[in-house]
């Protein structure tokens, strides 16, 4: 209890706060649950609005929420004193969890399978290959202590899940680009946790290879149960239907958090297991969808909120002026020297063109995962870990002011950030147990091809049929020969045997038009996204 009050209190005020060992806390009173909650509603609002300056910007929000975080701290106007590291860590954790949830249920198996092979030897030699050049960095030109400094690699050498989920679907990329990125933030946190806790454990690394055997086994396990947790929690919602559609969500979040648990208390890699389950449960076509992502997004919103102002509240600003020069130091061999080559070695010999090389290279953002990594050392007691987290708070926050705003400038440079595919179609679908049916129900985006279409065009299968219109103000049940318009809203009635084919056929019309079937769309896009 003594815990959960401390995290409650951290949106009140000092008066809440205290430092650990200076004495027992007050108790939480109702009156006291009434500021916590004005505190934390406002600054909720504030986050919201901070969106849309991020959106225009191009900065991943983060930095936003971090500043938060950095006005209401000792240093700021709310003189709220914070220095656990280890509920930091703890809410950290139980954040991260919620993001690569989210990050994994909006991933497209269409866009990640092409890229597994490059992705996966991305966020597995690849991070071993920047975590030298970085530790070379650091020790050389800053003169780290060998410990410190593959410390302070293994932290920054895992790119960000939110950061990149927030930054890139803002870019129109090409698929392969998105995907081997999305793939490569979603894996890489497995193995660097677990270097970073190896590297912050009391005495000498073991052996390099048993190093390497245990990091293979704990994410072969990992990945195990998160595959075989999102395949029974997918067959399981397709065949069950709940009593109300806002159950959906709650459980698809539950088995994923589900398979972290699991993949923790087997002693593999939570992180990997967390993703692949939500991976699987994000393609496997579950009923009501749209609302089961949109529930999993404003759940990922408010885990990088709470994270991110945590995070501000934990630095003192006064004490990082001795690590700035530091930071942008290794920051540079970072940035510069060792990530562009891990991408190098990593996907040469998959023939990646260079181009695409260069945007990868540039693409790397970092953001809460290295701070909040770089609290394990602090927990444990490491020798300069106060330093250590401060180079990485000035090293995260310098470069991705500098790379966040870049990306789409770069991707123009390199023409890989023109054209695009027609919006696919977000299709809700609700069983009609009873009925033995289901309703599907989507509105035509602006750039679909489903434009100008006749029902009669769809060629839905049999057992399939529009049964209602709606545009604008007005609604009706259409003719063969309706000609369907953007933003128009269709609700179809489907049986059982036909749902899966006339959802395939409604997303082959909008990304190829009436001649679907002639221009093989069909097969193009069985695979569909949400």
């Amino acid at each position: 209890m003594g815990a959960a009050r401390r995290s409650l209190g951290s949106c009140t005020g000092a008066r809440l706060f205290s430092r650990a060992g200076q004495g027992r806390e007050p108790p939480l009173t109702v009156h006291h649950l009434n500021q916590l909650l004005l505190a934390c509603s406002l600054v909720l609002l504030v986050a919201v609005a901070a969106v849309r300056i991020s959106s225009r910007s191009g900065l991943p929000s983060l930095l936003v929420y971090l500043g938060i975080g950095i006005v209401m701290g000792q240093d700021g106007l709310g003189h709220i004193r914070f220095d656990n590291a280890e509920m930091t860590q703890v809410i950290g954790y139980a954040a991260l969890v919620v993001i690569l949830a989210e990050g994994g249920l909006g991933t497209k198996w269409k866009e990640v399978r092409p890229v597994i092979a490059p992705a996966s030897v991305l966020a597995t030699a690849g991070v071993a290959v920047s975590v030298g050049g970085t530790a070379a960095g650091a020790h050389y030109l800053v003169g780290l202590e060998w410990r410190q400094a593959l410390i302070i690699g293994a932290v920054v050498s895992s790119t960000d899940a939110a950061a990149v989920f927030s930054v890139l679907r803002r870019i129109p990329l090409p698929a392969r680009v998105t995907g081997m990125l999305e793939a490569e933030s979603g894996f890489n946190d497995a193995p660097v946790v677990i270097l970073v806790v190896a590297f912050s454990t009391a005495g000498p690394v073991e052996h390099w290879y048993v190093l390497l055997g245990e990091i293979a086994l704990e994410l072969a396990i990992g990945a195990a149960i998160g595959l075989a947790v999102g395949w029974l929690g997918s067959w399981g919602l397709k065949r069950v239907a709940l009593p109300a559609s806002g159950l959906y969500p709650i459980a698809v979040l539950a088995i994923a958090v589900t398979a972290y648990a699991a993949g923790a208390l087997a002693h593999g890699s939570g992180f990997l297991a967390v993703y692949l389950a939500s991976m699987m449960l994000g393609n496997a076509r579950l009923p009501h969808w749209p609302a089961t992502r949109g529930f999993a997004e404003g759940l990922g919103w408010i885990a990088q909120i709470g994270m991110f102002v945590l995070l501000g509240l934990l630095v003192t600003p006064h004490e990082l002026g001795d690590d700035i020069v530091p930071a942008l130091i290794i920051g540079l061999a970072l940035t510069m020297v060792a990530r562009p080559l891990s991408v190098v070695l990593s996907l040469t010999p998959f023939r990646v063109p260079w181009a695409e090389q260069a945007l990868m290279s540039w693409a790397g953002l970092r953001g809460a995962v290295p701070i909040i990594l770089a609290t394990i050392p602090m927990v444990n007691g490491v020798t300069g870990s106060q330093r250590i987290f401060n180079i990485v708070f000035v090293l995260v926050v310098v470069y991705t002011l500098i790379q966040g705003p870049t990306l789409p400038w770069l991707a123009r440079k390199l023409r890989l950030g023109e054209g695009g595919e027609a919006a696919d179609l977000g299709i809700e679908s609700a069983p009609l147990e009873h009925l033995r049916g289901h309703l599907l129900s989507f509105s035509i985006p602006e750039d679909s091809r489903m434009h100008g279409v006749e029902v009669s065009e769809l060629r839905l299968p049999p057992g399939a049929a529009v049964t209602l219109v709606v545009r604008g103000d007005e609604s009706f049940v259409p003719l063969p020969t309706t000609m369907l318009r953007h933003g128009d809203e269709l609700l179809v009635v489907t049986t059982d045997p036909v749902r899966d084919a006339a959802e395939r056929r409604l997303r082959a019309v909008a990304h190829g038009g009436k001649l679907a079937d002639w221009l093989g769309t069909d097969s193009a896009h069985d695979e569909h996204r949400h």
